[in-house]
């Protein structure tokens, strides 16, 4: 789990650089390079998604998915964990569960995550993670020193979803053929897309209750390819 540790790690300390510059950068600076990061995760979906080889396993996905998400409350359940870590601080600083649910969807939702750590898992070679690590890194300076210490709790999240996935690597490691790994990108690459539009703002869309849509689109993508 050496993989998933560095990049708990280091949203952590890009949480407490973010939130020790925050005085140092302006609001203008600030919503400027949000909107940046925001563009670039944009960017980063769009290429994942494009990645489907059955649009229609996307659509059922996302549908299923939804459906499921809205009847677990997972967006909800997000926001009450922000809420409460909120009330501990009690900061006046209204943003810190934003901060915490934003983050935590970032880092947790797409390709990257699950394949990294199935990689390290299966292989012991953490290298993908690595990499997410810097980037995550980076990304949690400028979401901290807009959003607050919130983002630092993201990590959190991360180290469970990922160090799960790592240690449960050996009981999946047929599971996870090419037309898999193409529908598990691209439906989590509309999920990234998702995430870039409430950062940037254009409208509030619940990508938390959308999470079942990728392992929903996983299980299709196996029965199709396995049996048609």
């Amino acid at each position: 789990m050496i993989g998933t540790i560095v990049n708990a790690a280091a949203i952590v300390a890009g949480s407490l650089l973010g939130c020790l510059l925050r005085k140092g950068i302006s609001t203008a600076a600030s919503d400027t390079i949000m909107q940046g990061i925001g563009l670039a995760v944009f960017l980063v979906g769009v290429q994942m998604a494009l990645e489907t080889q059955n649009l229609l396993i996307v659509i059922i996905s996302l549908v299923i998915g939804g459906m499921i998400g809205e009847w677990l409350g997972i967006e909800r359940r997000l926001d009450s964990i922000g809420q409460y870590i909120e009330s501990k601080f009690k900061s006046t600083e209204s943003n810190i569960a934003r901060g915490f649910v934003t983050a935590s969807l970032v880092y947790c939702v797409g390709a990257m995550a699950i394949l990294g750590s199935l990689e390290d898992g299966l292989t012991g070679n953490p290298s993908t993670l690595l990499a997410k690590s810097i980037l995550d890194g980076v990304s949690s300076v400028f979401f901290a020193s807009t959003m607050g210490i919130g983002v630092a709790f993201s990590a959190v999240p991360v180290f469970i979803y990922q160090g799960s996935i790592t240690l449960l690597a050996e009981l999946v490691k047929g599971f996870f053929s090419d037309p898999v790994i193409a529908e598990l990108k691209a439906t989590g690459g509309l999920l990234i897309v998702g995430i870039s539009i409430n950062v940037l703002g254009i409208k509030k869309i619940n990508v938390g209750n959308l999470l079942p849509a990728v392992f929903v689109a996983m299980a299709l993508a196996w029965v199709t390819s396995k049996y048609f």
